[in-house]
């Protein structure tokens, strides 16, 4: 594949990720919701990472570690945030984690998250397409 054709089967599939993470969400299934939302985010970080690096993103969840491979500005709000996406990508898989995560993915937090993921979702288009 050429690299533009990279790049649009990442974006390709964070549309599809996006769509499944608002479906979740809509079902009440908030923490799965949340764990799709770091994959959102993850794969449109290996579009940008392709666009101004090397056709071979990393093999890594770590969003944090992408972002800074890719030479992405970042501000400290969005650091924090890639943070704390990481940790659903933890606390969604493994059982011990599991009940307290899914405790804690009210519909209010949730929907907080889904907002911010959906900001940085939009954010990161941007920058793919610049």
């Amino acid at each position: 594949m050429e690299k533009n054709e990279i790049i649009e089967y990442w974006v390709k599939l964070s549309k599809e990720d996006y769509s499944a993470m608002v479906n979740l969400f809509k079902s009440g299934n908030y923490s799965w919701s949340l764990f799709i939302g770091h994959l959102v985010v993850e794969k449109l970080l290996k579009a940008y990472y392709v666009k101004n690096c090397d056709i071979n993103p990393p093999h890594t969840h770590n969003l944090t570690q992408i972002a800074e491979k890719a030479k992405l500005r970042l501000t400290e709000k969005q650091k924090d945030f890639f943070d704390l996406l990481n940790t659903f990508n933890i606390l969604a898989r493994y059982p011990d984690y599991k009940l307290d995560f899914y405790k804690k993915c009210t519909r209010e937090y949730a929907t907080k998250q889904i907002n911010e993921i959906e900001e940085l979702r939009l954010w990161l288009l941007k920058q793919i397409e610049k």
